[in-house]
């Protein structure tokens, strides 16, 4: 397990107020009470991510569809588009 999944491991999700989803299973061939979920929560794409506030409601309709999504708090979405932006930065040529 690398340091940036055993630290999304440890982050309680309760305690962040917003949080970021990521659909990243297709909608089609699944029930439609989740494709109804999905809708609501605004997901409409893979790897599409929204920000919710963190309330009960939100967190029952992400229970629903936990199979398909992944929820990020704040701090750890900020890191991986921080890792993200340093991979895909310009680097010196190699000589």
């Amino acid at each position: 397990m690398n340091s940036f999944k055993a630290y999304k491991a440890c982050v309680p999700i309760a305690c962040s107020p917003n949080l970021y989803i990521t659909l990243v299973r297709a909608i089609p061939g699944t029930r439609r009470l989740h494709r109804h979920t999905s809708e609501a929560l605004r997901l409409g794409k893979c790897n599409r991510t929204v920000m919710r506030w963190n309330t009960p409601t939100v967190r029952g309709m992400l229970q629903q569809v936990k199979r398909l999504v992944v929820i990020e708090t704040e701090e750890m979405f900020k890191a991986c588009k921080q890792k993200e932006a340093n991979h895909r930065a310009l680097r010196p040529p190699l000589v």
